[in-house]
């Protein structure tokens, strides 16, 4: 399974796709989709540089799900809707892809990632550069990205195995057969 994770955000946007395979998880690719180059009163112009990004990337990579960061409200309402716009972009290009998409929060990822949720952002680099194997720290937002994806890898483990256990342990005696309980 191809996992690609995504960390919202208007002006940076950090993604991170993994392969998964049994227990292990592999690095695929990992990067950024910016729109600081446009005007920051440009919200439209904005939006569609962050829907295009992830068309593309989705494009590239094949992903079969995603994972999304949700987002928290924040001390500035107006920060938070302007976050919530640029997630909204993103999770809209990834629906539009026909890909299902999974949603977790900072804590769950950090949790997951670092064992607990306060972990600072080099806490979860540094995690996640440890759990791919990788030659270096990768930057802030595609860490983030890639923590989301490794989250929904361990995620996905576990709820698979649920459904399995759910559908064996399945009793019959609650259930009608020709209108009568039995």
């Amino acid at each position: 399974m191809r996992i690609l994770g995504i960390d919202p955000g208007l002006q940076t946007t950090g993604f991170g796709v993994v392969d998964v395979e049994g227990h292990a998880i592999a690095y695929v690719a990992s990067g950024t989709i910016k729109t600081t180059h446009l005007e920051r009163g440009n919200l439209p112009a904005r939006l569609k540089v962050l829907f295009d990004g992830i068309g593309e990337v989705r494009a590239r990579y094949q992903p079969d799900v995603a994972a999304v960061e949700i987002v928290f409200v924040n001390v500035n309402p107006q920060a938070t809707l302007l976050l919530g716009q640029a997630r909204g972009a993103c999770v809209t290009a990834l629906v539009a892809c026909d890909l299902a998409v999974a949603e977790y929060t900072a804590l769950q990822m950090k949790q997951a990632i670092a064992g607990h949720g306060k972990a600072a952002k080099s806490q979860v680099q540094e995690m996640v550069k440890r759990l791919l194997k990788l030659p270096a720290l990768p930057g802030k937002d595609a860490a983030d990205a890639l923590g989301l994806a490794i989250t929904h890898a361990h995620a996905a483990q576990s709820m698979s195995r649920i459904a399995l256990a759910t559908q064996t342990a399945r009793r019959t005696s609650g259930m009608y057969k020709a209108g009568r309980a039995y």
